[in-house]
Parts: structure tokens; sequence; C-alpha cells
């Protein structure tokens, strides 16, 4: 599958619009290309980087010719992972630099990786000129060939004729992808040549900022997987995902053509009160204050523009809109907004009820989907008392399941890649009494314990965690806990097995900035252990119910990565377990094997998982219309096929069910679009209901299934001690703030 869009870019850009940072400045009305140069700023940082990289991480790792050569590698992978700019070449020309870039950052010569960048922009420019001029002819599809998608292991082409023929088969799956799609030739024109226009477009609006940390983010991440470099923007824009807050209008924006667009407006922020803006608007100028200058951002990249529409809290900011629904030459709305905190509640817990059984065996099952250990420890810092954070979240929402009846809890940590280690320790002691949850060893080999130290218990009662390979660092700690303890059934796959400690170095405070100048540097300073003296680094925690994951471990997960810690492990720490789990899990095993045999939705479930590991194993895709045609047909045969048997089935499950496989069955499979290039969707409520989610339910039923048994069994009930039923309020304890990440 085609996509624009190096690595490198995933740095570059910025969408979110609304948090503070230093205040606006003047730019011209177009800007001008930007030479790719190093600033003497950039040299001091890298400066300060390698002091810390070099004398404090957990890894102590010399910046030497050894280091240099990896350094060298990660940085080409970083830009062109996939072989698909430079020639061989350019790598030759390269070689030079391979066993000097660690001379570089110490003599402050950076030219070298910015020497490298500005050959990958003059490559990126030929590549989509050459593209473009591709698409006046077309393609036969009637050929029998087929695109090498993944080139990971391949060679660097040799010369520009080898390229042409690559990058001739990628933009012909493009045109083929919306062929199929039922798109026109003239419209697929059009949209293909506007795609490569962007891309190249996007790629020299780059500027030293953005090559500088992807430079530095490569010689970090060399020394071990979890090491980073963080610019200024970059920086800002963690730190609002671990506030989950941040003060400014609250919209999200996206480049379209010249312009930059509302992606989507917060509900609730300043954007949204009497449709200040929409979805669509277009942003054609910025003014501090209702009454200032107002600055042209036509052609600009989003992030300059979200500079320019950042500020504090009670400020007023003004935008010149053309409306989303006016022509482009409309003359623009002025819209005055005054800047306010706006929450990202789409990164908050959440909470949900599942139904599980019927009469006397009906059961509610509470779930708590967290999606991130966060926690605004700016807030804390300053006593605010809507100062957020995953534990004080989770309280409340165990309280309301309370009240709701809830039989048992099942907390939701899919898809979560960890976060604050204080929120881990804080979560973990709302399940647990006081007591140990993760052990940390620094680089000096020194042991720490962070513990709980309240007594008290939010919830006692039955718990489950549900975790996917991409449950990581501080989800692992928690899972790992409560397993250790025996206090929650973990259930789903293995964890990605992230089992290192990571904290921002702000280089600006030591050098005593003014203003964010210098960037952070993501340190590796320890690794976890379990609390029975195992460690998550590697091997992930375990599930006592396992069931496949869509995510082959081979193939992503911390024992994928070839500078990756070594699992080890450390003396137990003195904790009392709680429960026992071992003669209840073959029970339920039992119980869930016969289920999900019956079950069609779990069914699917695995179906997905097998087609999903059969396509991802492929490193080839035919170019010919006819075979991609049929493979397309056999996938739309599965769909309606599904939507039939949920249909048979509407009467027993539901209706939303029914109308979640009617969506299903008529959305695309492949619409051939990107992200960047579908209209914006309006951020409005909706009772859509959505794809049923088979393991969360599987997982609620058995966590039912484990009540029902110890209800039922006292003598099981003894063995296992995991589950009690006096619960008690639990004030949440802010401890000192530390990072999971």
């Amino acid at each position: 599958m085609m996509t624009f869009r190096p690595r490198v870019l995933a740095v570059a850009v910025a969408l979110i619009a609304g948090c503070v940072l230093a205040p606006a400045f003047a730019k011209p009305a177009t800007p001008a290309p930007v030479a790719l140069a190093p600033s003497a700023e950039q040299v001091q940082s890298a400066m300060w980087a390698t002091r810390f990289l070099t004398r404090f991480h957990y890894k102590r790792t010399p910046l030497d010719d050894v280091l240099s050569a990896q350094l060298f590698a990660q940085y080409l992978d970083n830009l062109d992972g996939d072989k698909l700019f430079f020639l061989a070449s350019d790598i030759d020309a390269f070689q030079a630099y391979k066993t000097t870039l660690d001379d570089a950052i110490y003599d402050g010569e950076l030219d070298p990786p910015f020497a490298m960048f500005r050959t990958y922009v003059q490559r990126i420019g030929e590549r989509t000129a050459f593209s473009r001029s591709l698409l006046e002819k077309g393609f036969d599809f009637s050929v029998d060939e087929s695109i090498e998608f993944d080139r990971k292991q391949a060679r660097w082409a040799t010369g520009s004729a080898q390229l042409d023929e690559i990058w001739r088969q990628r933009v012909k799956n493009d045109w083929l992808r919306l062929r199929l799609n039922g798109k026109k030739e003239e419209e697929i024109r059009k949209t293909l040549d506007k795609r490569y226009k962007s891309f190249g477009d996007r790629v020299r609006e780059f500027d030293s900022e953005d090559v500088f940390q992807t430079f530095m983010n490569a010689y970090a991440s060399a020394i071990e997987p979890h090491t980073g470099y963080l610019g200024p923007r970059t920086a800002e824009n963690f730190n609002i995902q671990m506030r989950l807050s941040l003060e400014g209008i609250g919209a999200v924006l996206m480049k379209e053509d010249e312009y930059t667009t509302v992606r989507s407006v917060v509900k609730g922020g300043p954007a949204s009160q009497g449709g200040a803006i929409k979805v669509g608007d277009r942003i054609v100028g910025v003014s501090q204050g209702d009454k200032g200058p107002v600055q042209d951002v036509i052609g600009w990249r989003v992030d300059d523009v979200v500079e320019l529409i950042r500020g504090p809290k009670g400020t007023t900011v003004a935008l010149d809109v053309i409306p989303a629904d006016a022509p482009e030459d409309a003359k623009p709305v002025h819209v005055a907004i005054v800047r306010d905190t706006v929450k990202l509640e789409e990164q908050a817990a959440k909470k949900s009820v599942i139904d599980v059984g019927g009469g006397a065996q009906a059961r509610k099952i509470g779930v708590i989907y967290l999606p991130t250990f966060y926690h605004d420890f700016e807030g804390t810092r300053r006593g605010l008392a809507d100062a957020r954070s995953s534990t004080k979240d989770v309280a409340k929402l165990i309280a309301e399941l309370k009240r709701e009846g809830a039989s048992g809890i099942v907390i939701d940590l899919r898809q979560n890649g960890g976060g604050s280690l204080t929120e881990a320790t804080n979560l973990t002691g709302l399940f647990v009494d006081r007591g140990p949850v993760v052990q940390v060893r620094d680089a000096q080999g020194r042991i720490s314990v962070e513990a709980d130290t309240d007594s008290a218990v939010t919830w006692a009662g039955p718990l489950a965690v549900l975790v996917d390979r991409s449950s990581a660092s501080a989800s692992e700690i928690f899972a790992a806990a409560l397993q250790d303890y025996g206090r929650a059934l973990i259930i789903g796959q293995t964890t990605y097995g992230k089992g290192t400690v990571q904290n921002l170095v702000d280089l600006d405070n030591f050098a005593q900035n003014d203003k964010p100048t210098f960037g952070q540097v993501k340190l590796t300073v320890a690794q976890f252990f379990r609390v029975n003296g195992g460690s998550t680094q590697n091997r992930g925690v375990v599930p006592d119910i396992a069931w496949a994951g869509a995510i082959d471990p081979e193939q992503w997960g911390e024992s994928s990565i070839d500078n990756a810690l070594p699992w080890a492990s450390i003396t137990p720490a003195e904790y009392s377990g709680r429960g026992d789990f071992r003669e209840l899990v073959p029970l339920l095993n039992a119980r869930h094997d016969k289920r999900v045999t019956n079950d069609r939705e779990f069914q699917y479930y695995l179906e997905d998982v097998e087609e999903g590991r059969r396509i991802r194993a492929e490193k080839t895709l035919s170019l010919n219309e006819a075979t991609r045609k049929a493979e397309r047909d056999r996938q739309q045969v599965k769909r309606e096929k599904r939507k039939a048997e949920r249909d048979l089935l509407a009467t027993v499950q539901g209706k939303a069910d029914a109308a979640a496989a009617q969506r299903d069955a008529e959305s695309p499979l492949d619409d051939g679009l990107q992200a960047d290039e579908r209209r914006p969707a309006a951020d409005v409520d909706s009772d859509e209901p959505i794809r049923p989610d088979a393991p969360l339910h599987e997982s609620a039923r058995i966590l039912a299934d484990a009540i029902d048994l110890l209800s039922t069994d006292t003598r099981l009930a003894t063995k296992v001690k995991a589950f009690a039923i006096a619960e008690a309020p639990r004030p949440v304890v802010n401890a000192v703030a530390r990072d999971a990440l």
C-alpha cells in the first residue's frame, strides 16, 4: 500500500492548536524555502544532550566511532527506511560520515547530517516530479506484475532508472486502489497529482529544527530504542498529552492544499462555542487580539499556524476564516476567540457496563478503558483542584460503577503504551493494600521500590485486566503487580515488553535559557522489575487466559528490536500475595474455550486475526486488476456473509449489532485515499453503533465465570482468595513525578 509519508514527517507535522508556547512572532506572508543548516543553538543543544546521554544513561555507551556507525545507520533508516529515495551512489558518498558523526557533534560541526538531509530533499523532489509525470499516460492493468512493498531488506537502487521502475509500480498501485473503488480516470489523475505535489511541498517546508530533531533522535535511539530527543515544539506537545489539557481555542488543524483547515473541534472548547468555527473552515489569517494586525498564513506549515493561534488562557486570538461551504474567493469572516483551558477528553479514562447472562445469573460487569497513564504534574505542583490524573479519574468511575451495581470490573489497557510511573503505582493502590508495586534498578545498580503506602482500597471486588501486544511500560507495571499479588486475572495477549524507565531532561533548565531553545532528552535511567523479581523487559506480561492477537510478536514488541535491553531478574521484594489463581484458571479456560467455539463474534475476531497475519506475511502485491478485483470480491463476499449471519442473530444480540453489520458491509474495503485526502468529519455526537468488541465482551464473560465459580464453590473461593466483598474509599496519593513513558 502506497504511503507518501516518510518517518521523519511524523516528527515534523503538528496538528493540535491550543497550548501555551512562546509569544507569536511575525513572518512573511508566504514563507520561502528554508535553508537547511544547523544553528548555533543546535550545536550547543547537541553538546548538552551528549553530556546526559554519555554520562547518565542506564546503558553506558560512549559516543565514539562504533556508536557513530550505529547512528549513521539509524539516521538513514529514519530518513529512508524503505530505500525509496536515496541512490547507492548517495550512500557511497555518505560513507565519509559513517565514523565521523561523533566528531561532528563534539566539534560543533553539524553540517554532515544536514548535507544528508539536503540530498534527501533533492531526491524526494526528483521522485515527486517523476511520479507526477506518469499520470498523463496511465497504466495497463492487464499485465501480470507485482509490487514489493516491504523493502526494508532491499538494496539501495543503483541508479535513477531502477528507482523509476520502483516508483512506476508504486504509482500504478495508487492508481489501481482508486480505480477499484470506482474512481474515474480524470478524478484519479487529479487526486494523485495533488497528493504527490502536496508531499513534495511538505518536505520542502522542513526547517532546521526538523532536521536536527531527526538526527538527534537517531543518535539517542541508536543507544537504546526508548531514548529520544524532543525539540521545543515536540516537548510541549508531549506535555499536553500528559496533562490532558491545554490553553487555547480547542481545534485540530490539517493542511489542505495551501490552506490550514479545521479537521475537528474539541467539544466544549472555545472554538465550539456558538459555532465560532466549524469543521472544514479554512484559516487564511491570524491576529493577536481582536483588533491586532492580521498575519496572512496561506501556504504556511500547520505547526507555524498553530504557534500563532496558541496562547494563554484569557487572551484573544482572531482568525480570518473562509467557511467550509464558501468558494475560495469568498470574503473571509473575522472570528475573535478568547483562549481558555481545553480538556482533551478523548484520552481520558472512560467507563461502560456489559450485561452478562440472564435471570439469576445476570451480572453487570463494569469496564474502564484507560488509553494512557496521564498526570498533570504542573497542575499538581500549582495545587489546582482540577489537575487531571488517571488515578483520580478511575477512582471516580469506580464509584459510579458501584452505584450502577457492577459485580466486577475489567480494566481495558489495550493499546495503552504507558505514561507516568507515579500513576501506575497509585492506580495499583486502588485495588491492593499497601505494599510494593514495582522495583527500579538504576545505572549504578541501586534498587528502589515504588510502593502504595495507603492501606485503603477503592475496589476490592472481582477484577480483570485486558491487555494486548501494544500494552506497554506503565501498563505492564500495573498488570504485573496485580498478577503477582494474585489480585486480578490478566486476559488477552502477551504485552509489549518495555521494562525501562525514562526521565525527561529539560536542557534549557540546565543551560539556564529564558525560553525554550534546546529541547529535552528522553533518557533511559533505570529498569523495572516486578515484585516477584522478574523483569517485564523483553518478555512482557504473560496473560492467565490468552488468545491470539492481531500483532505478530516476532514483528512487534521489545523482543523484536535488536538493541533492546535483555530480560533480567533480581531478588523479589517483600510482599504478601493475596490470591492464587492456579486452580481457577484451568476452569475458566475450559469455559472460555467451549463458549468461543460457538461465539460467532469471537470466531470473526479470530478469523480476522489470521487473515491479518496472512496479509502481513506477504511481501508482494499484484498489480493485475483482475487478480486484485478477485481478492476484493472475496473480501466483500465474506463481509456480506457476516452481515447475513448477524441479521439472523439480531433478535438475540440486539439491533445495534445488526446495524453495525450493515454499516460494515456498506463501507468501502479500501477507498484508496490517504487520511488528509478525505473530507474532515464534523465532531458531533453520533448514536451510530460500533462493531461488536468480541475480546472485550469475552473478558467480561470470563470475569463473570470467575464470580459464579467462586460464589458456588466455598473451597475454591478459600483457595483463590483474590476477590473480597468489603470495599472502602481510598484517597488519591500524589507521589513524586516520574515517567514510565
